[in-house]
């Protein structure tokens, strides 16, 4: 069960979606029940008929933020900047930049008038630490700036706010938490009618998530740190939903991740996390995860892996793909309970 390999599928190209749909919840829905082993096919609308009352929905607020920006030397020579990581109030970012063998330390990078990067440092994996000055940072960068689209995703998208779930409110991700891209506000309303308590937590989500795990040996791969935070209210919600024997229900892998995190360490309410979910591995709070179909041997698939079984899921993946069902980030979901 450590051997890359064993995470490996078939996935045709055409089953990657390159398009969000336009309505969010009507993407398929894949349920898939780990104590009978079997699944089922609907919408994700009708997840509202899978969760109960008093389960807790727990979500993941991180922003999107527009890290991609284009810039030139003052030699003219073309370079783009991705924001990986704030790391410190005085504009100070870790970016990779490209082409990096243009790029050294006390090279300036011009966006615009009011924007330009210093180069102030070569970190590990080739990682640049830069410096912004100008007027209004961070407004110039949200008008400069695009929204990152996996590598998978050929085509680009006309609003860019379909990368972003509809509950973003915390700036820092530089890839969207998919799984919550289904829900529309009138999904959480519904559900929170029915008495679904939904809570929120923050993890931005990095490159790191999705870097494919290169070694033979799963257990040698590192994770990258995020940055992760959730309340003490959230706390004493789960404590509770836990009490009264009702169920912790997580949207994405990053809030399991999340949740796992904090399990860990009951001290942190916040920091970084490097955490890699792999089998065999003992959830601690998360009894449902809602989730997307994920790339073949990534450390997504093997989270999911754990949280069922590696069989049992591989199996449902090549269900998905003979069922039509698309894949990744603007694919379809499956609620695994």
């Amino acid at each position: 069960m450590y051997n890359i390999d064993y995470y490996d599928y078939f996935l045709p190209e055409e089953r990657i979606a390159q398009k969000p749909l336009l309505q969010r919840d009507k993407s398929k829905l894949m349920i898939l029940d780990r104590k009978t082993q079997t699944v089922e096919h609907k919408i994700f609308s009708d997840i509202e008929y899978f969760l109960e009352e008093g389960d807790l929905l727990v979500l993941n607020n991180t922003k999107v933020i527009p890290a991609r920006l284009f810039g030139n030397k003052p030699t003219g020579a073309k370079i783009q900047v991705f924001l990986l990581e704030k790391i410190s109030e005085e504009n100070t970012w870790k970016a990779l930049v490209k082409p990096g063998s243009k790029v050294k330390v006390g090279d300036s990078i011009i966006f615009s008038n009011d924007l330009k990067c210093d180069i102030r440092n070569v970190l590990d994996e080739g990682i640049r630490e830069i410096k912004f000055s100008g007027s209004n940072i961070w407004e110039t960068i949200n008008t400069l700036g695009e929204v990152p689209l996996p590598h998978y995703i050929k085509e680009s998208i006309d609003d860019p706010n379909r990368y972003q779930t509809k509950y973003a409110k915390i700036e820092g991700a530089v890839a969207a938490p998919t799984a919550g891209l289904h829900f529309t506000e009138d999904l959480l309303r519904k559900l929170a009618l029915k008495g679904v308590n939904i809570e929120e937590v923050t993890l931005h989500v990095g490159l790191g998530t999705f870097r494919p795990v290169k070694a033979k040996d799963i257990r040698n791969h590192s994770m990258h740190e995020e940055f992760y935070s959730i309340n003490d209210s959230t706390i004493k919600k789960i404590e509770d939903t836990k009490k009264r024997g009702k169920r912790v229900i997580a949207v994405g892998t990053t809030v399991v991740r999340t949740l796992e995190s904090y399990a860990i360490n009951k001290n942190n309410l916040s920091g970084k996390t490097n955490i890699f979910i792999y089998p065999p591995y003992d959830f601690k709070i998360v009894d449902g995860l809602i989730t997307n179909f994920h790339l073949p041997k990534s450390s997504l698939i093997m989270l999911v892996s754990a949280f069922s079984n590696r069989d049992f899921i591989l199996e449902a993946y090549k269900i998905a793909v003979e069922e039509k069902y698309r894949f990744f980030s603007f694919g379809d979901a499956m609620f695994i309970k």
